[in-house]
């Protein structure tokens, strides 16, 4: 089976629309497809739709933003956004609802912030920013990268993040209102989700604080509750993969591979390009107990 377990629509930074993804993954011969949105469950009940529809296996998922605070003996402090998804959470559980709120509305004000630190430069207005979003889609920074884009100042998403958002850059603000780390981790949980790191190790931009290789944060987070790592995705290295999967057999780990889809037209990234196993999907089914998959029987 070709399981993709991270993918994004419109409903967030992807740029199709949930029915042209199903589309796609019918065209790719992809069996199972995780929608997995930032902070939001909103295209959930059309993708249960259109799995049944193309008779494609639907993975309710959510891509939580978190922040890290990392601190090991006596090193400096480290903060660092990460990525986790959140596979079969229940939509309706309290805490989850309430946080996700929390974060949108952030979201809102920290891209206000960075468009003001652009408008100097570029030009850039807020409304432009909002022309390049889909109805009530969770902003992020490939809305206004979308938008310098459109102003003819670059040719894709990579040349803005790499010109505007490296590290210490003066247009970067980080994500103040996402829930820490390890706050994320158990709140996944409490909703009778599953947790996975996203893409680990892949867009740290304080790596050096965090040493060779960040093992006791990551101990943190599978003492929290961490259920898996993304290991196979095109963003990690050979050997940060190597050091994850050693990690994830240690402590018995789901090991993931996705595409991290946004869209012919939002990433390289194709759908399918990275897999899951069926093992690990398993796994996640039957550690889950928020939600259950949509038109696959595993």
């Amino acid at each position: 089976m070709k399981i993709d377990l991270h993918v994004h629509t419109d409903a967030s930074d992807g740029k199709e629309s949930v029915e042209t993804v199903f589309e796609r993954a019918s065209i790719l011969g992809i069996d199972a497809i995780a929608i997995s949105d930032h902070d939001t469950t909103a295209n959930w009940s059309k993708a249960a739709e259109l799995a049944v529809q193309h008779s494609i296996g639907f993975v309710p998922a959510i891509e939580v933003t978190t922040r890290a605070h990392f601190a090991d003996g006596d090193s400096r402090p480290a903060k660092f956004g990460v990525h986790m998804l959140a596979y079969l959470p229940d939509p309706n559980h309290e805490g989850l609802v309430e946080r996700m709120r929390k974060t949108i509305e952030g979201r809102v004000i920290r891209l206000q912030e960075i468009t003001e630190t652009l408008s100097p430069v570029y030009g850039l207005t807020w409304d432009a920013v909002l022309d390049q979003v889909v109805g009530d889609a969770t902003l992020g920074r490939p809305a206004v990268a979308d938008a310098l884009i459109a102003g003819g100042h670059f040719e894709n998403r990579g040349q803005v993040f790499d010109a505007i958002w490296y590290k210490g850059s003066p247009h970067y603000v980080p994500n103040r209102a996402v829930p820490d780390t390890i706050e994320a981790i158990e709140l996944i949980r409490s909703a009778g989700g599953v947790a996975v790191i996203a893409h680990p190790l892949s867009r740290v931009k304080d790596r050096d604080a965090l040493g060779d290789k960040p093992l006791r944060h990551f101990e943190q987070m599978i003492e929290a509750g961490l259920g898996g790592v993304e290991a196979y995705h095109r963003e990690v290295e050979a050997q940060d993969r190597n050091w994850l999967l050693a990690l994830a057999d240690k402590h018995d780990l789901i090991v993931t591979g996705s595409s991290d889809y946004h869209g012919l037209a939002g990433k390289d990234n194709e759908l399918g390009e990275n897999t899951t196993s069926i093992d690990n999907l398993r796994r996640i089914a039957e550690q889950a107990t928020g939600i259950a998959l949509v038109n696959l029987a595993i």
